[in-house]
C-alpha cells in the first residue's frame, strides 16, 4: 500500500517511514510531482492539517495524510503556535525562528512549552485526525545537530537533552509527530485493516 505524505520535506518522510509497517510505503509530494505550495491558511494547527490533506486528496486523487505542528510556549501565550514555521517571516528560516523565540523569552523564567502535531488522514475520501503532544521546555541556547525546526532548543520531558541531540530512534520514541503517527498506524491496522 502507498500513502502520500503531504510534504516536500524529505527529512520528515524519512522520520515518518520508520514508524510505519514495511508493507505501507510512505511517499512525498515530490513522488506525485506536486511541487506547489499547498495552502495553510487556517487559524489552527488542526485546520491546516485538514486543509493540506483535503487539497492533495482532491487534486491528485490519492490516499494521503498531512501534518501540521506548532510549538506552543506558555510564557508567550501559545506563540508561535500555528505560525511556527513562519514565526520570523514567510521564508520559513529555522535559525531566524529560533533566534526570535529566544529573544522574546530572554526575560521569562517560565520556559515551559509543548510541541503539538495534528495528523489528518484521508483514505477513500474519509477524513480522520490524530493528535500528539510532548511537553517540555525551551533551552537558553541551541544544542545538537540532528532533526530540524526548533529541535535544537526544545528539551522534551526533562530528558536532559534537546531533540537535536537525540538519534532519530530516540526522537521517534517520544516525539509529538511519532505519537500522532502511532495512532494513525494503529487505526490503519485495526480499524480499516491495512
Amino acid at each position: 500500500m502507498e500513502l502520500i505524505f503531504a510534504t516536500q520535506n524529505e527529512n520528515k518522510v524519512k522520520e515518518i517511514q520508520k514508524l510505519f509497517p514495511t508493507h505501507i510505503q510512505v511517499k512525498s509530494l515530490l513522488d506525485i510531482n506536486c511541487t506547489e505550495d499547498i495552502p495553510e491558511t487556517q487559524p489552527t494547527i488542526e485546520g491546516n492539517a485538514i486543509q493540506k490533506a483535503e487539497y492533495v486528496a482532491k487534486k491528485y486523487g490519492v490516499n494521503c495524510f498531512s501534518d501540521d505542528t506548532g510549538l506552543e510556549v506558555n510564557a508567550l501565550n501559545g506563540e508561535p503556535g500555528v505560525l511556527s514555521a513562519r514565526y520570523a517571516g514567510p521564508e520559513k528560516n529555522s535559525a531566524n525562528n529560533m533566534n526570535l523565540l529566544l529573544e522574546k523569552l530572554k526575560y521569562h523564567k517560565d520556559r515551559s512549552a509543548r510541541f503539538k502535531t495534528v495528523v489528518a488522514l484521508i483514505i477513500d475520501g474519509q477524513l480522520t485526525t490524530f493528535e500528539g503532544i510532548v511537553e517540555g521546555e525551551i533551552r537558553k541556547y541551541q544544542t545538537g545537530s540532528q532533526g530540524f525546526g526548533y529541535d535544537p532548543i526544545f528539551e522534551p520531558e526533562k530528558q536532559g537533552k534537546t531533540f537535536a541531540e537525540m538519534s532519530l530512534e530516540e526522537k521517534n520514541q517520544r516525539s509529538h509527530r511519532a505519537r500522532a503517527i502511532e495512532q494513525l498506524v494503529s487505526y490503519l491496522k485495526g480499524d480499516i485493516g491495512y
